[in-house]
């Protein structure tokens, strides 16, 4: 298997070792920027959203102030709880060939990360970027569930002919063996999908929660339907949660999840499950308020998934 080197980012994420030829040191967390996905034809590329990963980047002594920090989400230091080799491997850049191309390097890029047993963080570009990234959990050999955070469906089968746009991640997995099932939640408004699509979802047993269900319910009925234990991959777009609290998105929707309910249950899944990876995707630099928001929420939503996977009881805590 080729592996391919990445660029540099402009700042580390919470200062972690660089390594921008992958497989080089021991690994145990992995952080990748992949600001690049398929684009729709007329849309801008590259677009706001590739600038997402270094503008997340550079909030880090915003969401951590330090490691040593007490952190009153995990009930501890961060230090204390991350295992000794989390790297930041940069940003996977466009090659200037065929999306073909470039789709094949991040996803031999990740399946070696995954098959040298790591924990895989992903920071966006738009949500085409997690595409390549559920070609890749194939490497595991075992059933991924899908938890899937988002205002939208993301169930096109193509939009004007692309098939690994933003709107297709969730049905792009439906379509691979190695994913077993897939909860969706915060849905609201309109989108991409049409009667069609949600008629497609429902048929494959996708369980979808909007998010005025999570409002008046909780996060206990989600819960339900992730299997304990099992291996899960998480992907978080931006826009699933409400624009009062991550305003720098394309396409915000009002009544959407708080971070309050999101942070306690990435936290019980991390718990419960083997969070084998996760994105981010969707933040918008350019639309973001003064005080970067909406990416130090991104990085407080990585922390909690990581705190709790190698903290006390954590999948990952007998792996230090």
């Amino acid at each position: 298997m080729t592996m391919h080197t990445t660029h540099a980012p402009v700042r580390p994420f919470l200062n972690w070792p660089v390594a921008t030829n992958p497989r080089t040191q021991p690994t145990q967390v992995a952080l990748l920027g992949l600001p690049h996905s398929e684009p729709y034809p007329g849309n801008p590329h590259p677009n706001d959203q590739a600038r997402a990963p270094d503008a997340i980047r550079w909030q880090s002594g915003q969401f951590c102030d330090g490691q040593a920090h007490w952190d009153f989400d995990l009930g501890a230091e961060l230090s204390s709880l991350l295992p000794a080799h989390c790297v930041d491997y940069g940003n996977m850049p466009w090659t200037h060939g065929s999306y073909d191309e470039h789709a094949t390097q991040v996803t031999e890029l990740l399946a070696g990360l995954w098959g040298d047993g790591a924990q895989v963080f992903i920071l966006g570009g738009d949500h085409g970027v997690t595409i390549p990234a559920l070609d890749a959990l194939a490497v595991l050999q075992t059933p991924v569930h899908i938890l899937h955070i988002d205002a939208h469906l993301d169930w096109r089968a193509e939009v004007n002919g692309v098939r690994r746009g933003y709107s297709s991640p969730l049905r792009w997995a439906s379509e691979k063996p190695w994913i077993s099932g897939m909860t969706q939640i915060g849905m609201r408004g309109t989108g991409s999908a049409r009667r069609e699509e949600f008629a497609a979802a429902q048929a494959y047993g996708s369980r979808i929660f909007t998010a005025e269900q999570v409002h008046a319910a909780g996060i206990g009925p989600v819960l339900e339907t992730i299997p304990k234990g099992a291996a899960v991959y998480i992907t978080v777009d931006a826009d699933g949660l409400d624009p009062s609290g991550m305003p720098g998105v394309l396409a915000p929707s009002p009544g959407g999840l708080r971070f309050d309910q999101i942070a306690p249950l990435l936290r019980a899944v991390s718990r419960d499950c083997k969070v084998v990876g996760m994105d981010v995707v969707e933040v918008a630099p350019g639309f973001d308020a003064s005080n970067g928001i909406t990416c130090i929420t991104a990085g407080r939503m990585i922390l909690n998934v990581l705190g709790a996977s190698w903290g006390e009881g954590g999948a990952y805590n007998l792996c230090k």
